[in-house]
């Protein structure tokens, strides 16, 4: 394995006094164990110093800054010094800081402006270097730790025998199987025998927490800010429906925004809450959803004072970031709590460029999908509570209603990996990701044929002027001038070229970018994409979408809707027609067109004729789109809707 390197930037103004730390850090270094790579290297501290320590730090690895307070008298003493080392890590919140003081009243000052970021202190005069250089390198082996992928390993390599969950008993029952033999040749033996159970008390429990995923977990929340961070293995859908189940009693209400995922409708419908549906704004042209209209927000947080909570999701999947800490602060002013669903946008916490995440901006809770672009496998997701009235015991008793009592411990180390990851080198994997995305907008816009969409392309009118940012990692392709419909080019990309996407609409492709994206990878997508310009056909006119209706009111709270037994009616009528039978219905289930996965109707919902014409619409003339949530009966589809005794019986019915 490549050893790693580390740096210690040393920041002072005092040249002789920074040469001879510098010197005496690195010599330290080559007589004392340095299993990291640890290595010393200056930075003048003047008016570059922030730029200068963040465009080292992209390519050599820093991971410690060593800012000096200056000498009594110095023009740098105090003040200025203690405002630059805030600066470097409001940038760059992963790096550790050791501020160097003249006595403890310099400790007082700092304490004043950068209490939080300061990770230690020493005294200019002592120049203890090999006592620095240790202090320094314990820092490091803290930050690297994994706690519970080390007590994984090591109860792997021990070899035990197992007389207990799972089944396939560390592997043994695959292994030399003629007939899944295969599979363990496939997985590996490692895999399997890290697939081990609660039966092992040193591997912790991640329902109960105290031992090594309890550690896990502490260091993954002082890495991405928060108070509290809690491993969810069965991604981020449970972990939103944990936060609501713990936040919103029966009938509370719950201002969220229609785009949320569909967890969050499966949380609502979970938690019983009474929920107040805020429409996202449409780009009709590409068919992209995105952010809910700030003042549309504001209007609903002005209208329900009684609300308990907010929701909304940043980034969207097409990479739109709401201005968040405006609309925090009006939400905390009205008593609400708000929940970011940031499933797209956990690594934003590691580039400056991304930040900053919905923790700085004052979210109370943030869930995280870790497996989307950091390194953690499919469903290994993270909650972040930041909430200062959070209820502990009660959001575990929720967590362990949905968590599984069996829970699989690679996803667990997955996490604990990914964080460390995370920490040590996610800015310089996450700068290469965000070159490759500038430079792949360049190609790709170069064929003539495929256009990268800039943000103002992909924003719709009502919410131009809402600071909306784009994350630069999502790509979206405007495919309209290559004559080629979504499908065709999906089709040739996979079949030719080996080149699967996130997602497309009728006249766009997602590209995502993550810390695993290579040179090689992005070579091969601009060679296909090249091939496929040159390939080009008539320009395709696009059949207009149908444009999706507004919500319109509930009836019910959805929880009851949901529940009845219900009766399905077809969606279409004995002539093929939108059914006008079901005219002021109300909806049982959640019926999502995908893409792009907005409801259109949520349990409880009125059906009024135009969303019936969009449905009919839909079934009609867009036949790579799926209607999730409708029931087929003898072939055709139906839509469950409350009886008439139902709708009359239920209270708050219309």
């Amino acid at each position: 394995m490549t050893k790693p390197a580390t740096h210690v930037l040393v920041v002072s103004a005092d040249e002789t006094w920074r040469a001879a730390v510098v010197h005496g850090l690195n010599a330290a270094a080559a007589k004392l164990d340095n299993p990291f790579g640890l290595q010393a290297i200056a930075c003048a501290c003047d008016g570059g110093a922030l730029e200068a320590a963040l465009a080292t730090a992209a390519s050599a690895d820093v991971q410690v800054v060593l800012m000096d307070h200056g000498a009594r008298g110095s023009e740098d003493h105090g003040a200025p010094a203690v405002l630059t080392a805030q600066r470097i890590i409001e940038a760059r919140p992963e790096l550790s800081l050791y501020m160097l003081l003249e006595d403890d009243s310099d400790k007082l000052l700092v304490e004043q402006l950068a209490s939080d970021a300061v990770d230690g202190y020493f005294f200019r005069e002592e120049m203890d270097f090999n006592g620095w250089f240790r202090i320094l390198a314990a820092e490091l082996a803290e930050k690297a730790d994994t706690p519970f992928y080390d007590a994984l390993r090591d109860y792997v390599a021990q070899a035990k025998d197992s007389w207990h969950t799972p089944g396939h008993g560390g592997g043994d029952s695959f292994k030399n199987s003629p007939w899944v033999g295969d599979f363990y040749d496939f997985v590996g033996e490692e895999m399997l025998r890290a697939d081990l159970s609660v039966s092992v008390p040193e591997l912790d429990s991640l329902l109960h927490p105290t031992g090594v995923i309890a550690q896990a977990q502490k260091l993954a929340a002082k890495a991405f800010g928060a108070r509290k961070t809690y491993f969810a293995t069965n991604g981020t859908s449970t972990s939103n429906k944990v936060i609501f189940q713990t936040l919103l009693a029966p009938g509370d209400k719950l201002l969220l925004d229609r785009n949320c995922h569909k967890s969050v409708h499966h949380g609502v419908i979970l938690s019983g809450a009474m929920p107040v549906y805020l429409d996202s704004s449409v780009n009709r042209h590409f068919g992209l959803f995105g952010p809910v209209p700030k003042a549309t927000i504001a209007a609903a947080i002005a209208a329900n004072p009684d609300a308990k909570v907010l929701i909304l999701t940043s980034c969207t999947y097409d990479g739109l970031r709401y201005d968040l800490r405006p609309i925090i602060q009006t939400a905390h002013e009205a008593g609400i709590k708000v929940i970011v669903d940031e499933a797209w946008y956990g690594h934003a916490r590691f580039h400056p460029e991304l930040r900053p995440t919905a923790l700085e901006c004052g979210a109370d809770y943030a869930t995280q999908s870790t497996h989307k672009i950091l390194s953690a496998f499919s469903q290994a997701s993270m909650i972040h509570v930041n909430d200062p009235a959070f209820d502990e015991h009660l959001f575990r008793e929720n967590f362990n209603m949905h968590a599984s009592t069996s829970p699989q411990y690679n996803l667990i180390a997955s996490l604990d990996v990914a964080r460390k990851q995370a920490v040590m080198e996610g800015y310089r994997l996450l700068d290469r990701s965000l070159k490759f995305a500038h430079e792949l907008r360049q190609k790709i816009n170069a064929t003539g044929a495929f256009r990268v969409l800039e943000l103002d392309e992909l924003l719709s009118d009502e919410v131009k002027d809402d600071g909306i940012r784009l994350d630069p990692t999502k790509l979206t392709i405007d495919i309209s001038a290559s004559g080629w419909s979504a499908d065709e080019l999906r089709g040739e990309l996979i079949g030719r070229y080996n080149i699967q996407v996130e997602k497309n609409t009728h006249n766009t492709l997602t590209l995502l970018l993550t810390i695993g994206t290579t040179r090689s990878k992005v070579s091969r997508l601009f060679d296909a994409m090249l091939r496929l310009a040159k390939d080009r056909r008539t320009p395709l006119t696009y059949a207009r979408m149908p444009e999706a209706p507004r919500f319109t009111r509930l009836a019910c709270l959805p929880r009851d809707a949901f529940y009845e037994a219900g009766e399905k009616l077809p969606v279409l009528d004995d002539n093929g027609r939108a059914n006008p039978a079901l005219t002021g219905r109300i909806c049982c289930d959640q019926i999502v067109p995908y893409p792009p996965g907005i409801p259109v109707l949520v349990p409880g919902q009125v059906i009024e004729p135009a969303i019936i014409a969009y449905l009919a619409r839909l079934l009609q003339t867009q036949k790579s789109i799926d209607l999730h949530g409708l029931a087929t009966l003898d072939g055709e589809l139906h839509l469950r809707v409350l009886s008439q005794a139902e709708q009359a019986a239920l209270p708050g019915v219309c």
